[in-house]
């Protein structure tokens, strides 16, 4: 049975059932939701309307958990997540990271309506 147990193992590392707990600062919550909310309108700007686009912030058992996850008009959902690092956390995501997270989810919301709609689409002009 411990091999269904995430934190069984040696003993001394990990006590079974109590995962290591790695409190947030203040300020290092705040860098986190900002680098996601950077990333949530950078999505935005990439596509129409049409496209819902949110984030989740949480904290499991490798520590913080973000996800930003994009619902096109039509297809299935798309979703980015990612565990900061302490650095990360410290020195906060920096832009390049941001827009790579955002063209990425983008190009894979419109992806998946080519996908649903396919190509039987009359044009409607010429």
């Amino acid at each position: 049975m411990n091999g269904n147990n995430p934190y069984a193992g040696a003993p001394g590392v990990v006590d079974a059932g109590h995962p290591e707990e790695s409190e947030l600062s203040t300020s290092e919550v705040r860098h986190l939701r900002e680098a996601v909310a950077g990333i949530v309108s950078r999505t935005q700007t990439y596509l129409p309307e049409g496209y819902a686009v949110g984030s989740e912030l949480s904290y499991g058992s490798n520590g913080p958990q973000a996800t930003v996850a994009v619902r096109p008009p039509v297809g299935r959902p798309i979703s980015a997540g990612f565990t900061p690092d302490e650095e990360d956390l410290e020195s906060g995501l920096t832009d390049d990271d941001r827009d790579e997270v955002a063209r990425g989810l983008a190009a894979s919301a419109a992806f998946q309506v080519m996908n649903a709609v396919g190509d039987d689409l009359t044009p409607t002009a010429r």
